[in-house]
């Protein structure tokens, strides 16, 4: 089995631009991944060097996140291990029961409970959204309660 070669994220001073909102991530990534056929957690399965997880964490690196909490909950343990070795201040929290996104974003609510700013909640098994992207929707939140990114294809 080829072991994975994770960069670890760089600690990065906060620039945040003085009025501008705290961020934090919600890291989605308690999935079972049963269409995948494996007994791997479906986040940690790697594409382009690195673990879907990982590449979804470096997606968010660039808004510089107060805070990182991953949603853990089918293979928990390794979700969590992962996590913590890509970015040892990240929090991981355990959806015990798979009971649906709006639940899996509710167990982070322990852990952002002191938090004031914006909240973007990433998919774990989304791994190449552009930092850019993030930009324009934290630039939307400004006049709006909530965002949410969708495409349309050209060719569906």
């Amino acid at each position: 089995k080829r072991q994975q070669k994770v960069k670890k994220k760089k600690k990065k001073k906060k620039t945040t631009q003085v009025g501008a909102m705290a961020v934090a991530l919600i890291i989605l990534a308690a999935g079972k991944g049963t269409r995948m056929m494996s007994d791997v957690p479906k986040v940690l399965h790697e594409v382009a060097g690195g673990s879907l997880l990982v590449h979804a964490m470096r997606s968010g690196f660039n808004l510089e996140p107060e805070r990182t909490v991953v949603v853990a909950g089918h293979g928990a343990e390794a979700v969590g291990a992962a996590t913590l070795a890509y970015d040892e201040d990240a929090i991981v929290v355990v959806q015990q029961d798979q009971l649906g996104t709006a639940h899996a974003v509710k167990q982070a609510k322990d852990a952002l409970a002191d938090f004031s700013g914006d909240v973007i909640v990433l998919y774990g098994d989304t791994p190449f959204i552009q930092s850019e992207t993030l930009d324009a929707m934290l630039t939307a939140g400004a006049t709006a309660d909530v965002v949410v990114l969708g495409f349309q294809a050209a060719d569906p």
